[in-house]
């Protein structure tokens, strides 16, 4: 997952290959609550591992349920209805999936078998309403007070021992602002369903139903039958008891679906193809509807069990994007992937019913609005609507995701606006992206995974520097702030050398030596290099290591051989390069060019540091010899010459450490970046 301050998104131009899902959200928080309540062990499989479960499975451990994680499933064993504990603070973030039924449930517990819990979460959640559901578990004869602003969280709901609550008439709760009012009831109720029903009715039309149907799916799996009226009345039998059905797996979430969806809708073009794995047309979800509103925006949508596979549509037909007018109860969380989708349409988007989007991680209709509009659109909104004309004119936007997963992942789509005719293409970038964690904390990376673009487009910054210059360190340290890619040029050489010295290829032996480094099997994994499966961070620092890989560099052979893997790094988003010849042969064309001129006696220094605590003998005199041997030879060889870039910017860090060092290059890549 990206952790990131930022993260900026070049502009892309296609898109294909395959997606696998994490779980849904909605189904993964429902089924861990229902295996805590039920009585035994209840398997789950595909379980979503983000933020939202991660508070939810927090919240069951503290209340005595057993939790048993591993990479093939999770283990609850469940309270079978009883309190292991009659006091507990749950913290559970801005999840809206967590809090309100872990509310409805505590509440009728804790008034049936004494108790006293406490629930609260970040300040966005303390302005997410709850006052229609405490309203109707007051009804009932539970006691819930609110400890901050009436009608929001943080709330705590308590009671006495051998307590009875009223579930002979029927409650009543609003439909209109969140079905989770009314999903969180019905998780409740088969808790002190007995000798008599328990019936809901709602007030107001419901909105979001899709989501109501996931949760009857579920009650059912765990062996409750609700008898639902319409969408205004619903029964739960008399002596419903929660069971176990031993199993369970979880399917993809098809709210993230829409991003890919629309993904293949505006960049699967000319043979290319998003496959779509974890949700199909089995699907429970409610969300899963959104390839309709798709395929009536243009896209070519094939689906099957636990599979879609999207198409762009063809010049005229499907291409550019159609502008619809679209009523998206059905599809509530996911019809905000059609406000960034109308983007690359003809004509006015209007998305309405969409009231509920005020309610959410963020008011997310004024959000949407805003951002859309730092794009260059044309948006007007009302209490539930939003109306969107494409840009004529595209701007380089700084988006803001307002702690929103939902606002990054929509808005990322927005890089492809090449193909809704900007010229020329612009970049863009996601403020705080580590937000997708709460339901996709890899979405970034499966984004990368299936976008593609020139590699023009991606950005490199390269940093070069003599022996010791730290221009490693800088570079892995920068390559992290901006979450780019990081090559240590340096480390492909010494890799060589390494395979040199243990196939005792001779130093001199150059078509032996090139041969080796064009098999070179490297790869870094957070920051380390991997040769042929194995950390060799150790052996490439190595002196003799060192003095190899200096020697050959200098082969117009061995160059060529690495060159091509050189250039494979670039990947998106970006790339942070560093060696000696960075700027000037390989990446000739990098956005930034930094040259490192600490001088020779301060690096000496380091190196021997660097030496001692390795436990490596060697002489601070010794070591200055050698780093002057080195520079010589580096800037004499024939083939790429150690020497800065004509347009490199030269930073003498021979009295920085490497955070100011690294700030001192974020600040020129700042104003490298078109944003403003």
């Amino acid at each position: 997952m990206y952790t990131t301050r930022f993260l900026d998104l070049p502009p892309l131009t296609h898109a294909d290959g395959t997606v696998r899902l994490p779980g849904s959200k909605s189904i993964s928080n429902r089924v861990l609550l229902l295996a805590g309540l039920c009585k035994g062990t209840t398997i789950v499989r595909d379980l979503l591992d983000s933020d939202d479960t991660q508070v939810m499975l927090d919240a069951l451990r503290d209340l005595g349920c057993g939790v048993e994680q591993s990479a093939q499933a999770t283990r609850i064993t469940g309270l079978g209805g009883r309190l292991a504990t009659r006091s507990a603070t749950l913290f559970l973030g801005n999840a809206g999936t967590a809090m309100r039924p872990l509310t409805a449930a505590l509440a009728v517990m804790a008034a049936t078998q004494g108790g006293e819990f406490e629930l609260s979460g970040v300040p966005r959640m303390h302005e997410r309403p709850i006052g229609d559901l405490v309203q109707a578990l007051r009804q009932l004869g539970c006691h819930i007070d609110e400890l901050g602003q009436a009608g929001y969280p943080p709330l705590r709901v308590r009671g006495a021992q051998q307590g009875q609550l009223n579930t002979s008439a029927p409650m009543r709760v609003r439909g209109d602002v969140s079905s989770q009012f009314l999903s969180a009831l019905l998780l409740a109720l088969p808790l002190v369903t007995h000798a008599t029903p328990s019936v809901v009715e709602v007030e107001a039309d419901l909105i979001s139903k899709p989501y109501v149907e996931i949760t009857l799916n579920l009650l059912a799996r765990f062996g409750v039958t609700v008898q639902r009226d319409g969408w205004r009345r619903f029964t739960i039998a008399p002596g419903s008891v929660y069971r176990s059905p031993g199993e369970l797996r979880v399917e993809g979430d098809a709210s993230s679906a829409s991003y890919f969806i629309a993904l293949g809708a505006i960049a699967a073009s000319e043979g290319r193809c998003l496959r779509i794995e974890g949700v199909g047309s089995d699907s429970i979800q409610g969300d899963i509807r959104f390839f309709e509103a798709a395929r009536a925006m243009g896209a070519q949508v094939a689906s099957g069990p636990g599979w879609l596979e999207v198409r762009r549509g063809a010049p005229g037909a499907g291409w550019p994007l159609r502008a619809i007018t679209l009523d998206c109860n059905h599809i509530p969380d996911a019809a905000m992937t059609l406000a960034v989708m109308a983007l690359f349409a003809q004509g006015t988007t209007r998305l309405t019913n969409i009231a509920s989007w005020r309610v959410k991680e963020t008011d997310r209709i004024a959000a949407m609005a805003s951002e859309l509009r730092r794009l260059g659109a044309t948006v007007s909104d009302g209490n539930d609507f939003i109306e969107i004309t494409p840009p004529t004119h595209w701007r380089c936007a700084v988006v803001r995701t307002y702690d929103d997963h939902r606002m990054a992942m929509c808005l990322s789509l927005a890089a492809f606006n090449e193909l809704a005719g900007a010229q020329p293409a612009v970049p863009v970038r996601i403020m705080d992206p580590r937000c997708v964690g709460k339901t996709f904390p890899d979405y970034f990376e499966t984004l990368f995974h299936v976008a593609q673009t020139e590699p023009s487009n991606i950005p490199v910054i390269a940093i070069d520097g003599p022996t010791a210059s730290g221009k490693g360190s800088l570079a892995a340290s920068l390559a992290q702030a901006l979450g780019y890619h990081h090559l240590d040029s340096g480390a492909l050489y010494r890799a060589t050398a390494l395979r040199a010295l243990q196939s005792n290829t001779a130093p001199d032996d150059v078509n032996a030596l090139a041969s080796l480094a064009a098999g070179l099997a490297l790869e870094f994994h957070r920051g380390s290099p991997i040769l042929n499966g194995r950390n060799v961070s150790d052996a490439l620092r190595l002196e003799n290591t060192g003095t190899l890989a200096s020697r050959i560099s200098a082969y117009p052979e061995v160059r060529n051989a690495l060159h091509q893997l050189q250039l494979s790094f670039r990947r998106l988003p970006g790339l942070v390069a560093d060696g000696r010849d960075m700027g000037t042969v390989v990446f000739p064309d990098a956005e930034l060019k930094v040259f490192l001129t600490a001088g020779s006696a301060e690096r000496a220094r380091r190196r021997h540091n660097q030496l001692i605590s390795k436990g490596i003998s060697a002489s601070i005199e010794a070591v200055h010899a050698d780093l002057e041997v080195r520079d010589a030879h580096d800037q004499q060889r024939a083939v790429a010459p150690l020497r800065p870039a004509q347009d490199a910017v030269l930073l003498d860090n021979s009295n920085l450490t490497i955070e100011p060092s690294v700030e001192r290059v974020l600040q020129l890549w700042q104003s490298h970046r078109p944003f403003d």
